[in-house]
């Protein structure tokens, strides 16, 4: 029992009473229920693997993105997490290809360009068919870092660089709004 909650413990989000009542979930259920969870978890690890073009999860040779001939080819999303391809995906808003970083740099982590797939992203612009790069890494202080690193790398091979507009969130009230989400909601304003 130790065991399991000490592994269940590991897991991202999951404290000292989570594991335990996840622990107890899974022993009061059936062995069958506890088998497909065992299951489950050791064919994934298995079979996803990262895409080999833009280093998302795929199952096949690459992924349902990269497979996908109707994709618009010439615009290029950059994220830092396979996670964020699927955050972008259930906007159904964009219809482009991506590229997963791995990361952000980070030097108090020790983790700088050289870590990341900045490299495969630049192999891939360098064919000339990429007219668009949207930076998608976070508003924190390492993604606005890569964001910047990878803009000042991008622009002088004549692709353009956008990134996503930040600021107030729908249905947010003005008054209550942090500074510097208003502040970013007034420089990335759009006409109407």
């Amino acid at each position: 029992m130790q065991r399991l909650l000490d592994e269940l413990g590991r897991l991202p989000g999951i404290g000292p009473k989570s594991a335990q009542r996840i622990a107890y979930y899974l022993l009061e259920s059936d062995a069958e229920r506890a088998r497909r969870l065992a299951d489950a978890i050791l064919d994934v690890k298995q079979q996803v693997h990262f895409c080999p073009v833009c280093f998302s999860y795929a199952t096949g040779d690459t992924c349902n993105v990269c497979a996908d001939s109707s994709r618009d080819q010439t615009i290029v999303c950059v994220v830092s997490e396979p996670r964020d391809v699927s955050a972008v995906e259930r906007t159904g808003a964009y219809h482009g290809l991506y590229h997963v970083l791995g990361g952000v740099i980070s030097p108090m982590d020790k983790i700088g360009p050289e870590q990341l797939h900045v490299k495969e992203l630049l192999t891939r612009l360098a064919s000339g068919e990429v007219q668009e790069v949207i930076l998608a890494t976070n508003t924190d202080v390492e993604g606005e870092a890569t964001a910047t690193y990878l803009s000042r790398t991008i622009k002088p091979l004549g692709v353009r660089v956008t990134r996503f507009a930040v600021g107030m969130s729908v249905g947010g009230e003005v008054e209550l709004a942090d500074e510097l989400s208003l502040g970013r909601a007034i420089e990335d304003r759009r006409e109407l």
